[in-house]
């Protein structure tokens, strides 16, 4: 596979957690570089350990992996949505108020995994291609380190300006980007 052909696949791989930074970016208060860092940082990690944990596990789990990574996605999507839907509905106009916290550890590796899962079945192929596993393990994190710092500092502007209706609609999105996972892979069953 080319660098190319990499550069590719991680931009794909890194777009759900573009659009999870871009809540994130909304909720982060205060507003400061090393909080985006890590977001970016526990994404972009998760985003380039599953598909080398999928390479690991090769061929004989990926029937099992791929009948319930949706599921595990879903739900994880689903109660992170949920949380910033809920607190931007009941948030009071107190500034000091800080609701969904996106650089708590728990949330962070609630989000990474609920974004990279997909990324397993992808390192099942790479298991049976001629790739350099750590060549493409660096590119994804790369790209998606990238893509997550600007996915936060765009959600930031649109945050700053519209806090409650961002954090709203950036609930909602991490709940769509569940359920289109979920639908994908239930319509798509053969």
């Amino acid at each position: 596979m080319t660098i190319l052909a990499l550069l590719i696949l991680a931009l794909g791989l890194s777009m759900d957690s573009f659009a999870v930074s871009l809540s994130s970016g909304v909720a982060l208060k205060p507003f400061k570089f090393m909080k985006v860092a890590k977001i970016a940082l526990y994404l972009a990690f998760f985003q380039a350990l599953m598909p080398i944990i999928g390479w690991f596990l090769g061929v004989g789990f990926v029937d099992f992996i791929q009948s319930v990574d949706h599921w595990i996605a879903f739900a994880l999507l689903l109660f992170l949505g949920g949380k910033m839907v809920y607190d931007a509905i009941s948030e009071e106009d107190d500034e000091e108020k800080c609701c969904f916290n996106p650089t708590k550890i728990l949330t962070l590796i609630q989000m990474g995994i609920a974004t990279s899962i997909d990324a397993l079945a992808v390192g099942v192929s790479f298991a049976f291609l001629d790739i350099d596993l750590h060549q493409a393990a660096a590119i994804i994190f790369l790209v998606t380190f990238l893509a997550c710092v600007l996915g936060c500092y765009i959600g930031k502007l649109f945050g700053t300006r519209w806090k409650r209706p961002a954090t709203l609609l950036g609930g909602v999105i991490l709940i769509a980007i569940g359920a289109k996972i979920l639908l994908e892979h239930t319509l798509c069953v053969n």
